[in-house]
């Protein structure tokens, strides 16, 4: 199979990620194989009863695992096609977007990283994450989404939600003035941003082959 569901998390702390849940880190050590599959990565419960770090990236893990299982058993052509007529989505796409949203906003913005794309695109097509899908084979996308998950997991740890960004940007500010941004900002927007695409991912997925639910 390409492409299931294990805790990505649970952890304790309130402020930061604590020293429990790094030590947690062997229950998803999938995420540092290179062959690894969505196959290889199991849904945890909802958040629950813990402080504000681990409720919001609990919740991102939580949906990290809602777009690997809505692409679980289908086939590379599956995953590239787009089933909707009035759109161009792809459950391959939604996967090369949010790996590069999450590359700039914690590479790029928050740690000051060059701005270098995990995936080759088309240059001239604003959209190239999501449409060009035959640049790198859908497994091997797959093995680096989850390896670079578990990178971003780890390099986040340890961060305090207030800490500001090293890197500026004036996309959210209305003239377009650069400005920093709190982690809390940069975690709050990755939920959102995987919750918005995990909807298109539920539709997606049920104009492929019927499969709907959570």
């Amino acid at each position: 199979m390409l492409l299931e569901e294990s805790p990505l998390v649970n952890v304790s702390d309130a402020d930061l990620f604590s020293s429990a849940w790094q030590s947690s880190a062997p229950s998803s050590a999938i995420y540092g194989d290179p062959m690894a599959t969505f196959d290889d990565i199991v849904r945890g419960p909802w958040p629950m009863g813990l402080g504000e770090a681990e409720t919001l990236w609990e919740f991102l893990d939580f949906y990290r695992a809602t777009l690997a299982n809505k692409c679980v058993g289908l086939t590379s052509e599956q995953l590239k096609t787009a089933p909707i007529p009035s759109s161009t989505l792809t459950l391959l796409g939604l996967v090369r977007h949010l790996v590069e949203v999450e590359r700039w906003w914690i590479d790029v913005i928050f740690f000051g990283d060059a701005d270098v794309s995990v995936f080759p695109t088309n240059s001239d097509d604003r959209d190239g994450d999501f449409n060009d899908l035959d640049s790198v084979p859908p497994e091997e996308v797959i093995s680096t989404c989850v390896e670079h998950w578990q990178h971003w997991r780890s390099r986040v740890l340890g961060h305090g939600l207030d800490e500001q960004s090293v890197a500026t940007s004036g996309r959210f500010h209305d003239d377009g003035t650069a400005q920093h941004f709190t982690l809390r900002f940069i975690a709050v927007h990755l939920v959102e941003e995987y919750a918005r695409h995990c909807g298109h991912a539920d539709l997606l997925r049920e104009a492929l082959d019927g499969s709907a639910g959570h």
